[in-house]
């Protein structure tokens, strides 16, 4: 397991099994009933140290989560000039039941946020598989005064889901990313944008959609 990435149960979302040129079967389909695991191949970025971050699958394969304890971007006051900006990127490994297809149908994101009046926090996100384009950051800004809990959605809508491919092995990607802006009103002053958890109460957590491959 690389870069202190724990594992937590079988994992509920991530990878591939069977296609070739063809797509999978139309229909939504139940997940798959049999376990699903994931390896953590790489961690890297300023937002995860190692240790820092865990992996957890739910029981039912239809989500995982990733929590972090250490991801904080700040900006204003005495901060150190490259703590505006912090970044993880994952690369997993899944395996699934044969026959089965999954694809990321939402992500929620969630953090606490103090941000002085003028400054500016954004969270962005994306995720694909090897081999495939990267897709385009998902950009979720927010503005000062604010100090509160935070929460972004990313929503796919089914016509556009990116299924993993069928009977191929592809590691799956996903980059974070939060910035933080002191702004001109109060730089005197610090603002921070966390996407972290001490208590295991915030995470990230990836809903899955399944589908059967077709048979070849």
């Amino acid at each position: 397991m690389a870069g202190g990435l724990l594992l937590s149960g079988a994992i509920a979302a991530l990878l591939t099994t069977a296609l070739p040129a063809q797509g999978p079967s139309d229909g939504f389909e139940d997940p798959p009933p049999d376990r699903i695991v994931i390896k953590v191949a790489t961690v890297n970025g300023s937002g995860c140290p190692q240790g820092t971050a865990a992996v957890a699958v739910s029981e039912d394969n239809t989500a995982f989560t990733v929590t972090y304890s250490d991801y904080l971007a700040q900006a204003g006051g005495g901060s150190d000039p490259t703590a505006f900006r912090r970044n993880c990127q994952l690369n997993l490994i899944v395996h699934v039941p044969q026959g089965f297809t999954y694809a990321i149908a939402s992500a929620d994101y969630r953090g606490f946020a103090a941000l002085q009046p003028g400054a500016s926090g954004t969270q962005r996100a994306s995720y694909y598989f090897q081999g495939s384009s990267n897709t385009a950051f998902r950009n979720h800004p927010f503005a000062g005064p604010y100090n509160d809990n935070w929460q972004a959605t990313d929503s796919t809508d089914w016509a556009q889901l990116v299924w993993a491919p069928c009977g191929v092995q592809r590691n799956f990607n996903i980059n974070t990313e939060l910035r933080v802006s002191a702004g001109t009103q109060s730089p005197g002053k610090v603002s921070f944008m966390t996407m972290d958890s001490t208590d295991g109460e915030i995470s990230t957590v990836y809903h899955m959609a399944w589908k059967e491959c077709p048979e070849s």
